[in-house]
């Protein structure tokens, strides 16, 4: 129960309503392997959105800031739906951008969501650890559908390759920038390509040695604490 000096949205409300986060890196997991399965068509890219909203529904949910049967969970299914079947409907460039555009904002409004519960904790555990690994897997998701912004809109091909490349291809560009192994195989072809690969490239880097580490380490710290 929250209490009257417990009011909606403070600290202590949203822990008392928090849960744990394997469901929505459960989610995560799919929309990752869907994406890498799933062909490169308008079908694909509404379930894709719709995903995307469910993952955002779950992680407002597992993160204290709204239940599923909200007011700001069902507008948010609303809108993607709406996305979703006027790009079945209509189809055509300006219709794919809408929905990579949405896409791209859920994913972030995600993953300002998981970080905030993860600041929530107040401490290094396993919810934080996990959290911050949702983090990272949609940091690599949040740029596939960039890169397939660019690929839509832009004038010539996306990659130096001479191709667009699929929907699996941009998820294997994305998650190899991010991980900086810079295997050389495929390379962006213009400026703004190149622009969200470096972006990416320090992202990832950055969120590791940062982020994930300290979160690690102090977790191992406070096992030692614990033991002594």
């Amino acid at each position: 129960m929250i209490t009257a000096t417990e009011t909606r949205g403070t600290r202590v409300a949203r822990l008392r309503a928090a849960h744990s986060y394997g469901l929505v890196l459960g989610l995560i997991i799919v929309v990752f392997i869907f994406t890498s399965v799933a062909p490169s068509s308008s079908w694909a890219d509404s379930t894709l959105v719709l995903l995307q909203c469910l993952t955002l529904v779950t992680a407002l949910w597992t993160s204290g800031l709204a239940r599923a049967d909200s007011r700001i969970s069902i507008a948010l299914a609303a809108l993607a739906t709406a996305a979703a079947v006027a790009l079945l409907v209509f189809g055509g460039t300006f219709f794919e951008a809408v929905v990579l555009v949405l896409a791209g904002l859920l994913t972030i409004s995600t993953i300002a969501t998981i970080a905030l519960g993860v600041i929530d904790q107040g401490e290094a555990n396993v919810k934080a650890v996990t959290g911050a690994v949702c983090i990272y897997v949609l940091i690599g998701m949040l740029f596939v559908f960039l890169y397939g912004l660019g690929a839509t809109l832009g004038s010539g091909d996306f990659f130096a390759q001479g191709t667009d490349g699929t929907r699996s291809l941009r998820l294997y560009f994305s998650f190899v920038t991010l991980a900086t192994l810079g295997y050389g195989d495929y390379t962006p072809g213009h400026e703004f390509g190149r622009t969200l690969a470096i972006v990416e490239a320090l992202f990832g880097q950055l969120y590791l040695v940062t982020v994930i580490a300290v979160l690690v380490s102090r977790m191992r710290g406070g096992g030692r604490e614990s033991a002594s």
